[in-house]
């Protein structure tokens, strides 16, 4: 699949997500898509970052989560949810990070694992607070 077609699908994916969420009641929801590695949000405005199955894509990922640190309120979390198992999805091999390697990176960048939950299979599921600066 091409870049173009991947990033329709995104962008039909967050319709939905949003879609869903007004259906819910839910109005505190905002989904923003990310292209690229700049991200011009105000400091200390985001509650929660939500990843799903983009950590194996990311480039610098100790730096990355370093540098989107500040945008996280002061309880603000990071959710990972990432294939631990290697997938053969169209011939495609190594989409995939294994838990203990997000951990490890995770705390370099300056996070703790909050919570952990195994109820995904083939998928670690890892939410992250950072760490408390003295």
């Amino acid at each position: 699949m091409d870049e173009y077609s991947q990033l329709i699908r995104v962008k039909i994916f967050l319709e939905y997500i949003k879609n869903e969420a007004k259906k819910k009641g839910l109005e505190n929801i905002e989904t923003i898509l990310v292209t690229g590695e700049k991200l011009s949000l105000p400091e200390q405005s985001l509650d929660l970052i939500f990843i799903r199955n983009v950590y194996h894509h990311l480039r610098n990922r100790v730096e990355y989560f370093r540098k989107i640190r500040h945008f996280l309120k002061l309880n603000g979390k990071v959710a990972i949810i990432e294939r631990n198992k290697s997938l053969t999805l169209h011939g495609i091999f190594g989409h995939y990070v294994p838990k203990e390697t997000i951990i490890k990176e995770m705390e370099e960048a300056g996070y703790l694992v909050d919570r952990e939950f195994d109820f995904l299979p083939n998928h670690s599921f890892i939410i992250f607070c950072p760490k408390q600066i003295k």
